[in-house]
């Protein structure tokens, strides 16, 4: 049996519909943050090798949301997927963010993790706050 995405085509159509999803899931997520209280800075905040999900405010607190969608939880839930690398390419994409917007460079800040699973239009949220914490909580 061939691959369903050989054709051009079918790739294309394979690549909109993850960038779909992935809108889907990010919306949900906003609201839910929202919903809690945090306020938008910027969504999809590119940066050289990088790019932010959401930055949000948490009261003064600078939070870096990065979104993670499984549509099963079998292999890892999304938060699994945060490995050492992806920490560091976000860390250094939220210096950047922070120095084209001096004016949150002095704010304490935090790396929230979203693991989303399920069907992409209604997901399950994990909200995984300070995710990059060193002792864990």
């Amino acid at each position: 049996m061939a691959w369903p995405c050989r054709s051009p085509t079918a790739r294309a159509r394979h690549v909109i519909d993850r960038r779909a999803r992935g809108d889907a899931v990010e919306s949900a997520t906003l609201a839910h943050l929202q919903a809690h209280g945090l306020q938008l800075l910027a969504r999809n905040a590119q940066a050289r090798g990088g790019e932010l999900d959401l930055v949000m405010l948490d009261g003064d607190v600078v939070v870096f949301v990065e979104v993670r969608y499984r549509a099963s939880k079998a292999f890892g839930g999304g938060s699994a997927s945060v490995d050492a690398a992806k920490r560091r390419k976000l860390v250094h994409a939220a210096q950047i963010f922070l120095l084209r917007h001096p004016g949150h460079a002095e704010a304490p800040c935090r790396f929230d993790v979203v693991a989303a699973s399920g069907d992409p239009g209604v997901p399950n949220l994990e909200w995984v706050r300070d995710a990059f914490r060193a002792d864990g909580s």
